[in-house]
Order: C-alpha cells, then structure tokens, then sequence
C-alpha cells in the first residue's frame, strides 16, 4: 500500500489518542480540584486561611496599635488640648475660693451659706458624674466632654448674671455637672498613651491644673477691686470657648470604637495617628471582640474589681476631701485672719468675728492672693518626685506615701509661725494632696477594662465630690469655730486611707490598659 493511503489513518489515529489523553487530563483536574475542595472544608478556619497570603494571616490589637505607633505629634497636640480642658476645671473649682469672700459682702451670707455654694456645685458633679460614665461608655468618650465643655461654659457664664444668692447657687450646680463631663477627658487621654508613657505624661497634667488655679487668682486680683467678680467670671469662660473650636481635632477613642463594634472607626482613627506620628500600624488587621456589655455596674462589682473599686470610691471621698479640704482652708484662714501669725500685718488683725456682729466685708488683700498663687505653685513643684515614684513604687504604695505625708502637713498648719512659714506649709501640703490626686485618677484609669472605664471613673468621681460637699463644711464652717477641730479630720482622713490602700490587690504599673472585663 502505498505512503498516500497510510498518512490519513495515521492522522486520524493520532487525534483519536489526543482526545483521550486530554479528556482523561480533565477529569485528572477535575478530580484534583474537588479533593482539595473536600480537604479545606475538612480543614478549620485557622487552618484555611493559611492557604491566603501571609499578611491576612496575621492579626493585632488595639493595645497593640498604639505601642506600636509610639509616642509623637498627635500625643504631643492631644496633651495640649486635653490638658486645656484641665485649666477650664480647675478654674471652675478654683473660683469658689476667690469669689467666697466677695458674695459674702454682696448678699451678707453666713459661713453655712458660703459653704453650700461649694458643696451644690460638687453635688452637680456627684449627679452627674455617674451618668456622663454611663454615657461615655455607651456612646463615646467624644461626645461627652465636648457636651462638657458646651454645657460648663454656658451656666458659668449664666452665673454672672445671677440676681440673687439662690440663683447663684443653682447655675454652680449645673456647672459642676458640665465640669462632670470635661473630667472625662482624662479616659479619652489616657486610652491613646502607650504603656511606658503614662507614668511620665500623666502626672504632667497637674501643669494644666496648676494653670488654670493661677489664672482665676490673678483674674481676681486685678478684675475683682476694679470690675467686680461678675466681670471675672465672664473672663473666665473664654478658655472653654477656645476649646470648643479645638476639640475637633481630638478623635473619638480607638479603644472605645472596638468594644462598640465599630472596628473601621478605629482602624480609621489608629491609621490617621500613625500617619501624623510618621510611624505605621502593625501588619495584618484588627481583630478585637466587641462587648455586648458596656457601661454596667456589674462590671464594678464582679469578683474580679469588686474590692478594689469600694477601695478606690473611699481612696476618692479622701482624695477630694483633703484637696479642697486643703484649698478651702487656706482662703478661709486667709479671710478671716485666723492664722496664729507672728508678724501679722495690719490688714490680717482684722477679724470676721467681732463683739458686736458679723465683718461680712473682708476682702482678699494683695498679700492673700500672693499666698495662693505661691501655694498653687506647690502643685507642679514635685512632679518630678511624683514621677519617681510612680516608675519606682507603683501606684499603691505612692498613694499610702503620699496620703500619710498629707496628714502630717495639716497638722504642721496648727503651728504658729510666720506668713513666710505658713506659705511654706501650704506650699508642700498643696503638693502632696495634688500629686495623690493625680495618682488616684491614674491608677482608677489603668485598672478597669474599656467596657467600663469611663462609668468606674464616673463613680468615683462622684464618691469623690461627696469629699468635696463635705469639705466646706469643715473648712469654712468649723473652721471659725476652732482651727485645729476642723484640721483634724483632713489627717484622720488621710491616715485611714493611706493605710487601706495596702489592700488593693491590684498594681498596675507597666500593665497594658483591658479591653474586656
């Protein structure tokens, strides 16, 4: 036969065995496909998603997050105005002390009078420092002290205008309750620091708080002999005006965002601070369970913080109790001359009580203002060792150090000295009740987990303003009626506090801040 008539069944023969070898390649490949297909439904999800690449496979945290992007310029801008929303508290605290001795004089207020302005402005507070911690924690850390300072700056400008001592007292009420909020802002600051930062940064804020106390007394001493205290008081909301505009350059907590579900807010927010710290985010992606349950008190008493938040609310009342206990009793001795004085000037001889009545009109000499700017220099003057201590004794034994120290000064205050000296006494006794104080807000916001932080800080904010409704009384008060009576229960106080602090089960120097209980 010849090659012609082979070559076309070769061909056909050919194409024959390549339809075979393919079709039998596709079922090959088909079969392969659907093994692997059974083999990852087989497999667990850790264990599938092995098969992506190696950046899905990793995760991190929002503790994470922030150690990671460090401490830089966003830190940096958010201590600035974080810290401003200090200067507004404490000149709305510090206020009652510089406008006492002039509402006295206008309406011819008794002590008890004077000092119920003081314990309605902390009773606002104690209302509403439990519901802006509720509040916080169900609907953002943001929300509230922006709300704080809204509400703190127009009541106080209201103040200004009030007619009569009974409206006066009701619009410092509803100050304290705006200022309830802006104390808020501590938890807000303190969920972006990193952990090596916050024993450093942190007691830093008492300059803002110190600030703030300076600003009101030198307002009062060149506002209030020429204006009046109305026209103090309507300079003093221009700080809180000023922060309104600011605030929107702090963003809502990262932390917050994640334990309400919200995690492309919070990677949102972490991958802005990275960019302006020039740093990056971990790799992979964010992964934090969200808690159903925020902002409940149950959280506070579970076994887990049951003892260490009835010590804390006590470690509060004395806290609040021995600053303005302290704050209160140095204007009073200075207002109504009660200091035993060795060199008593001619305008401190003038007494309050007299044989025949009541002098309501004691003015602040330039001398008594001098006094309290230098004393509410002694809040920043050991910051430094307050810093040393933190990062060397941790969080309780400062507290007992300190609270044991205090109670010694408002003893040493009894003494008869010099106004030299009971400057200098003032001076270190207003160091060490502000340096417990800042200690007691560190510790309280290190301590409770995300979903709880803020309504555990608002309780004890207001276990704290119970201190400060009671402190006027004892101060301004009894003070009038026997110094070393009315001294006595600050250092009482002090010990017994200072003593149960060695309770606490809890240290949490260089701890990383929970998320979940």
């Amino acid at each position: 036969m010849s090659r012609e008539h082979l070559k076309p069944e070769k061909v056909h023969l050919n194409s024959t065995w390549h339809l075979r070898m393919n079709d039998h390649m596709k079922t090959q490949l088909v079969s392969a496909i659907h093994l692997q297909e059974v083999e990852l439904q087989d497999k667990p999800a850790g264990e599938r998603q092995g098969t992506t690449s190696g950046s899905d496979d990793l995760t991190y945290t929002v503790e994470d997050a922030v150690e990671t992007i460090g401490f830089g310029r966003f830190h940096i801008l958010l201590f600035v105005i974080m810290g401003s929303s200090n200067i507004v508290e404490a000149m709305e605290i510090m206020l009652l002390a510089v406008v006492s001795p002039e509402i006295r004089c206008e309406w011819h207020l008794d002590d008890w009078q004077v000092a119920l302005v003081s314990t309605m402005v902390f009773f606002g507070f104690m209302v509403c420092g439990v519901l802006s911690g509720y509040v916080s924690d169900r609907y953002g850390r943001w929300k509230v002290v922006f709300g704080g300072f809204v509400w703190s700056a127009y009541f106080s400008l209201l103040t200004s205008f009030a007619p009569s001592y009974g409206w006066f007292i009701f619009l410092r009420s509803m100050v304290g309750c705006g200022v309830a909020g802006v104390s808020q802002g501590f938890v807000l600051k303190t969920e972006f620091i990193p952990a090596k930062h916050r024993a450093y940064l942190l007691p830093l804020a008492t300059v803002f708080w110190m600030l703030g106390s300076m600003l009101i007394i030198i307002l009062g001493m060149l506002v209030v002999p020429s204006l009046g205290w109305r026209w103090m008081i309507r300079i003093s909301v221009a700080p809180s005006i000023i922060l309104i505009f600011l605030f929107r350059f702090i963003p809502e907590s990262a932390r917050y965002n994640v334990s309400a579900g919200n995690i492309p807010a919070a990677v949102e927010t972490l991958t802005k601070i990275s960019k302006m710290n020039r740093s990056s985010l971990p790799p992979g992606r964010l992964v934090e369970t969200s808690a159903e349950q925020r902002g409940s008190w149950r959280i506070l008493l579970s076994s887990s913080f049951r003892t260490t938040s009835l010590l804390l609310w006590f470690s509060w009342f004395v806290a609040s109790f021995s600053y303005y206990g302290s704050v209160l009793s140095s204007s009073e001795l200075l207002e109504k001359n009660l200091l035993c004085v060795k060199d008593a000037d001619r305008e401190h001889q003038v007494k309050h009580h007299l044989e025949d009545g009541l002098c309501y009109c004691i003015a602040f000499a330039n001398s008594d203002y001098q006094t309290l700017l230098i004393s509410s220099l002694g809040e920043v003057a050991l910051v430094p060792l307050n810093i040393c201590l933190l990062n060397v004794f941790g969080r309780r034994r400062t507290m007992t150090v300190l609270q044991l120290l205090a109670a010694i000064l408002f003893m040493l205050i009894n003494i008869c000295t010099t106004m030299f000296g009971f400057t200098v006494l003032l001076f270190l006794l207003r160091s060490l009740v502000s340096m417990n104080f800042n200690v007691v807000y560190i510790y309280t916001a290190e301590v409770y987990p995300t979903v709880a932080r803020s309504l555990g800080m608002g309780f004890c904010t207001s276990f704290s303003r119970i201190g400060g409704m009671i402190a006027p009384f004892i101060a301004q008060v009894l003070m009038s009626q026997s110094v070393i009576l009315a001294l006595s229960p600050f250092a009482v106080a002090c010990v017994i506090c200072g003593l149960g602090n060695f309770l606490l089960p809890i240290e949490t120097k260089g701890r990383a801040l929970l998320q979940n209980n």
